[in-house]
């Protein structure tokens, strides 16, 4: 059987989840007999879009699939280009619309494979009631504005939080530089001071660790020691950072998002050998890390 040849298009190479992606993508490829090759976008969308629709036009050996982690929107016109060449497209943790028309006007499989990311919001939420049994302010670091992802986990902590806990938002990028900028920027205005933050909660474990290291740099000693005692939160979870940091003691907790880049491989090389059409959308659930128990059961 002649092997299959798969793009993975990757948001950046610079965050712990998008490195736990390709891992999965080069095990699924070994246990699979399948070829890969791996890009990544540099947090651009842009320069993604422009990247993989080079590779669908103009590329000589075009691969037989695309699968791609958006950094901005779902990318629909780069989703029609690649079906009406014939070629594979498989879209992760997007909210995507045009998935079924596509599939129905073309032999290429077509498919969206996700986390329920509003799962993961509402897990966070359900942390943030854990520690602020009594209520109070967190200050709370977004993923970027472009795409669905921070919105909806935006979205699901508003849902469960309790209401006498109020976010202080700030923007990162899903880098740890950019949590560490987002904080320093945060600590140099007057009204920091005035928040009363009891939480640092982070939609994932990379601004999560920059935003402690800018607290770390505090210079009045009893100020950095106050920052550095309250509970910080992220998500994503990835073994070997999330919950390595957990274990530490770096991070209160965070939320398990398993990367799901094998499972669409997966799905992908079925359907292409099969040549029937699979799901339009696939979801994997998150959970939290420690559990909300045990969370619950640690001395204040």
């Amino acid at each position: 059987m002649t092997k299959l040849n798969v793009l993975v298009s990757l948001i950046t190479s610079d965050n712990d989840y998008q490195m736990e992606q390709a891992a999965a993508a080069k095990d699924a490829a070994r246990r699979l007999d399948t070829n890969i090759q791996i890009v990544y976008a540099g947090n651009d969308a842009v320069n993604q879009s422009q990247q993989l629709l080079k590779i669908i036009q103009g590329s000589p050996q075009r691969p037989d699939a695309i699968l791609v982690e958006p950094v901005g929107t779902g990318m629909p016109q780069v989703a029609a280009a690649a079906a009406a060449a014939g070629i594979g497209w498989g879209v992760l943790n997007r909210e995507v619309d045009y998935v079924a028309k596509l599939q129905g006007n073309s032999r290429a499989p077509i498919f969206a494979v996700t986390t329920d990311q509003e799962e993961v919001g509402r897990i966070q939420g359900k942390q943030f009631a854990v520690f602020l049994k009594e209520g109070g302010s967190v200050l709370y670091i977004e993923g970027p504005s472009a795409g669905s992802v921070a919105r909806l986990r935006t979205s699901g902590m508003h849902s469960t939080k309790p209401q006498n806990v109020n976010p202080k938002v700030l923007r990162g990028y899903w880098t740890e530089a950019s949590g560490y900028r987002a904080v320093k920027s945060w600590l140099s205005l007057s009204t920091s001071q005035q928040l009363h933050v009891r939480v640092i909660g982070c939609q994932n474990d990379s601004m999560a660790i920059g935003a402690r290291k800018a607290f770390e740099e505090v210079p009045e000693s009893q100020a950095r020691e106050d920052w550095l005692s309250l509970p910080f939160t992220g998500c994503d979870g990835v073994p070997k950072t999330g919950q390595e940091w957990v274990r530490r003691g770096l991070l209160a907790a965070t939320v398990i998002v398993p990367p799901i880049m094998g499972l669409a491989l997966e799905i992908m090389t079925k359907a292409i050998r099969s040549g029937v059409q699979p799901p339009p959308r696939t979801v994997s659930k998150p959970s939290s890390f420690p559990a909300l128990e045990e969370i619950a059961a640690r001395p204040s």
